[in-house]
């Protein structure tokens, strides 16, 4: 496979010893970052933050870390389960602390490298940013960072993890994010039978059911989830009906203020769809037959201004696919499922 390799180096680092002799400490392994032949360059800067070994090796530990959580218990890999392209199998939305619930479904975590923009709302602008939401939300995590720094510093298992990352063992909340995003980096999912197909690679074809589902994609989703990460990173307003659960739901206006941007969601990345069930940023439907007939038959005025894309020419919202548009729409983003990245002991707790 043709693949884009990015060279990240370390730095070599040392310190001197009372004796005048010079001891060589946690010298970082350069690690080459691999990008998909047909993806995007990457959003996130790697020049101020370079990728080594031992750096997504420290991610790694804090991803799957309960000590960042105030009960010890919940880690980021909690809500973000591999199987299941790293979101809350079988949960609607998010369940924290004590058993605390938000009122948010737990995204995918798969190619955040090329974003730059994370959450349903987008309310972290950057990688290193994102973790502190869930970390400091009284319904999530529901911790503070100088309280994870102290508890981290206490185990003598973080002080060599982080000398081994950063050159010696003090824990910052600088160290922390960056290491986290160093893990989150390398978590790219671009080996599906679509990308085979795209890439022309070991003679793998569609069948006559995804073919026609993804001309059927083309001419009638694909203006929102574009381009290889099948995202184009807006914000739209896909006529949900407000859910009387959450009444503090706002979407996006919650960051931007703006009355126009009431209910409008980050269009979200297709890939592993097939896994990341439930959908919608409140999880409400629990297959892809039923936010297909959301489309057809769902959308409503809710408060907000529903997305033009979804008007007909008529003035009538949604989108008209017949039953059989479905089956073969359906069959067509289960080839967006990667088996390579669901199963990479990479990305494993254990």
């Amino acid at each position: 496979m043709k693949k884009i390799i990015l060279l990240v180096f370390g730095v070599c680092l040392f310190v001197s010893c009372s004796n005048d002799e010079e001891e060589y400490v946690a010298i970082p392994t350069n690690l080459a970052l691999k990008i998909p032949s047909n993806f995007p360059e990457i959003a996130y800067n790697l020049e101020q933050n370079p990728l080594t070994e031992e750096g997504v090796a420290l991610g790694k530990k804090l991803f799957y870390e309960g000590r960042l959580s105030s009960n010890g218990i919940i880690a980021c890999g909690f809500c973000h389960e591999q199987a299941s392209a790293f979101t809350h199998h079988g949960h609607t939305v998010s369940h924290g602390v004590d058993g605390a619930i938000g009122f948010r479904n737990a995204q995918p975590i798969q190619n955040l490298a090329f974003f730059s923009e994370f959450t349903w709302d987008g309310a972290a602008i950057h990688l290193d940013l994102q973790p502190i939401i869930p970390i400091t939300s009284e319904v999530e995590m529901n911790e503070t960072i100088p309280s994870i720094l102290a508890k981290l510093n206490s185990y003598s298992e973080y002080n060599t993890l982080f000398t081994n990352a950063f050159g010696d063992a003090e824990v910052t909340s600088e160290r922390m994010l960056k290491a986290l995003s160093q893990f989150m980096v390398t978590m790219i999912s671009g080996d599906s039978k679509y990308d085979k197909v795209v890439r022309n690679e070991d003679n793998v074809e569609f069948t006559d059911s995804e073919k026609n589902g993804f001309e059927i994609f083309k001419n009638k989703c694909a203006a929102c989830h574009s381009g290889a990460l099948f995202s184009d990173k807006t914000y739209r307003n896909n006529g949900i009906p407000e859910n009387p659960r959450y009444p503090e739901e706002e979407g996006r206006k919650r960051v931007s203020g703006f009355v126009e941007d009431l209910y409008k969601f980050r269009v979200p990345s297709l890939r592993n769809v097939e896994k990341s069930f439930p959908y919608m940023h409140d999880g409400r439907f629990g297959t892809l037959e039923d936010v297909l007939n959301f489309y057809t038959d769902g959308i409503t005025e809710n408060g907000g201004v529903v997305d033009p894309l979804l008007i007909k020419a008529d003035g009538s919202l949604g989108i008209d696919l017949t039953t059989k548009d479905k089956e073969d729409l359906i069959a067509f983003l289960k080839t967006l499922t990667d088996n390579t990245f669901l199963n990479d002991e990479r990305f494993a707790e254990y």
